[in-house]
């Protein structure tokens, strides 16, 4: 049998003969005591082999891995291309590449329990639930580290509240109004942290100060007051134009030619350099044109949902300058196409705001889809243009008592910024931060012990002004991100006077001496003053008061028809109180007989011919003629 078999093995070998060391081993594991099913397998087996026989070294790992992996293995083995792995790595994963992991461990991961994989999910959600808090909370530090708080310093404007604020476009100069009808000035270049302006005026008398604002190139500022007409100031206060007073008795206003009531607010367009916008108490708004002062460019009429008139109490442009925008005091917020006719609205909604509360303020994005408005209903309103049916969001619980209170923009649009007047029982003023998008609440500030009225962010000098109830202008700055502005003054001392110190030389008497070597005398200044003061032209007198009659300039120089009239009659004597005014004038009757020149040669040539007064002298020539002893008529 053994014969047979191996003579069927080596009948169906192909290739080169087998080494005899191979095939020795070959015939002793088949003589050895198996089963028929063994031996069919090892010979198929052994009859598959193409090439030369595999090692005795590998062979028998790949029997033991045989014997335990089943026909899995086998599989396994067959598919591998290579050399065979290495004992020590083999125990472990097939996908694992590197060093054997110790059997503890293995066995451990080898039988995972199900509390363990609830543990380690529950430990993975928390973990992100913990990195989500963690991005939250390092965004809302990124945006508190945006708002320059780091130092302030306060000016002092007077003891009324501040109503209008303004800094020119470049950050060098600051403008604050108030009730108490002043406008001062402030340069930040010139000033010291003593904080002195540089000017103050009352431009518009006893009307307080509503608002100021400074153009897109900084040269001029609207002044707007409680007076009906705006006026335009150069940069150091000096007046340059003011509008005109409209007729309060034409029910039309849009024939008048300019307001006829108090104004509410005012702004500059943001495109052209000439061209404002004003509302006022009459229901209108008006564009108006520096260079034509006499009358409005155009007139927008607000109206309630009944039709009637309704008063703005703020105005302002969009970023882009293409809508004109305008709160009532009905709580409509109306919007005109500054490219159209202004007749119809191009968006209106009513109820916007509580009914009869003034909306106070209306500030649009950098980027110009979302607009804040702040009104007196104790509300912050978020609006997008492109859904403006519905808020996008509301802030409650802003107590204003002001008409003038601000909100605005951060440079960026992530912080949406306004002020809280002091309601019972409190006593700071604070000034709130909110997200651009959201309004979530981001960072409160007290500011002072008083409202917080009007705030500006400026974007180049990325510095905060606030202006406050008890006349004060907080000014908010980082030393490393704003630039300039209150900077320059906050750290400058200011700096005494320089007083030239004069000493007297004493005067040494020589009588003797040659006339070139003498010294005058010194001689005292009153004399000279004394004469000077007598001196018309050195004394810069002014010129003496017209008087009606004689000494007066006019009279004295005979411009006149009166003082000709009077130097040539001869009548320039005075008369004495104790003579008679009749004789006085019958004075001059003689000679006013004999030489007529007044009154008769006037009238020679045009006086008509007396016909009584011959008829009456005739009658005397005849009544001579007559006879003495002639009767006399009866």
């Amino acid at each position: 049998m053994a014969d047979s078999d191996n003579s069927d093995s080596s009948d169906d070998f192909i290739g080169p003969p087998v080494p005899k060391q191979y095939s020795a081993d070959i015939s002793s594991k088949n003589q050895t005591g198996s089963s028929k099913t063994k031996e069919k397998d090892s010979s198929d087996e052994d009859s598959d082999i193409i090439g030369p026989p595999i090692p005795q070294q590998y062979k028998s790992t790949t029997d033991k891995s045989s014997k335990i992996g089943g026909n899995e293995s086998s599989e396994e083995d067959d598919e591998l291309i290579g050399p065979p792995i290495p004992q020590q790595f083999k125990s472990t994963k097939d996908d694992f590449i590197g060093p054997p992991v110790p059997k503890r461990i293995s066995e451990e991961k080898s039988k995972p329990s199900i509390d363990k994989l609830k543990i380690s999910s529950s430990n993975q959600e928390s973990s992100d639930e913990e990195e989500e808090d963690d991005n939250d909370d390092d965004e809302e530090d990124d945006i508190k580290l945006k708002i320059p708080l780091q130092c302030e310093i306060s000016i002092a404007h007077g003891n009324k509240a501040i109503n209008a604020l303004a800094v020119d476009p470049a950050g060098a100069r600051l403008a604050t109004g108030s009730i108490d009808y002043e406008v001062k000035f402030w340069d930040f270049a010139g000033m010291d942290n003593t904080l002195q302006s540089f000017r103050s005026m009352n431009p518009c008398g006893n009307h307080p100060i509503k608002g100021l604002q400074y153009s897109t190139t900084g040269d001029t500022i609207l002044l707007v007051s409680g007076m009906s007409q705006a006026k335009v100031l150069d940069r150091d206060g000096h007046e340059l134009m003011e509008c005109v007073k409209g007729d309060q008795y034409i029910a039309d206003m849009s024939r008048t030619k300019g307001h006829t009531a108090p104004l509410t607010s005012g702004c500059w367009h943001p495109r052209v350099r000439d061209e404002f916008l004003t509302s006022s108490e009459d229901s209108t708004c008006r564009l108006w044109d520096v260079k034509k002062p006499f009358s409005q460019k155009n007139v927008i009429k607000c109206r309630a949902q009944n039709g009637l008139k309704t008063t703005p109490t703020t105005c302002t442009f969009s970023r882009d300058g293409n809508l004109v925008v305008c709160a009532c005091i009905d709580g409509s917020i109306q919007m005109w196409d500054y490219r159209k006719m202004f007749v119809n609205t191009s968006q209106l909604l009513r109820n916007a705001h509580q009914q009869g509360s003034e909306i106070s303020s209306i500030s649009f994005s950098y980027q110009g889809n979302l607009f804040v408005s702040r009104s007196c209903d104790e509300t912050l309103k978020l609006w997008d243009l492109r859904a403006f049916k519905k808020p996008v969001n509301v802030v409650k619980g802003l107590f204003s008592r002001y008409s003038t209170t601000d909100c605005t923009f951060s440079p960026d649009d992530s912080l949406v910024m306004t002020g809280k007047s002091l309601d019972r029982g409190e006593n700071e003023g604070k000034l709130f931060f909110f997200d651009g998008k959201t309004l979530d609440p981001v960072k409160d500030v007290i500011v002072a012990d008083s409202h917080t009225i009007r705030m500006l962010w400026h974007p180049r000098l990325q510095q905060i002004f606030v202006g406050c109830g008890d006349g004060t202008v907080k000014i908010y700055y980082d030393d490393k991100k704003s630039m300039r502005g209150a900077k320059l003054c906050a750290k400058k001392t200011r700096t005494k006077t320089k007083q030239m110190e004069v000493v007297s030389a004493q005067q040494i008497i020589t009588p003797h001496a040659l006339p070139m070597f003498r010294q005058d005398k010194p001689k005292s200044n009153r004399k000279k003053l004394e004469k000077e003061r007598l001196d018309p032209i050195k004394s810069q007198r002014p010129d003496l008061p017209i008087k009606s009659g004689q000494g007066g300039r006019v009279a004295a120089s005979g411009s006149t028809l009166s003082s000709y009239v009077i130097r040539n009659l001869g009548l320039s004597k005075k008369i004495e109180d104790d003579q008679d005014p009749r004789e006085a004038i019958l004075r001059y009757a003689k000679a006013a007989a004999e030489d007529p020149y007044w009154i008769t040669p006037a009238y020679s040539k045009t006086q008509p011919e007396t016909i009584f007064q011959k008829n009456e002298q005739d009658d005397d020539d005849e009544s001579n003629d007559e006879p003495a002893n002639k009767k006399q008529k009866l």
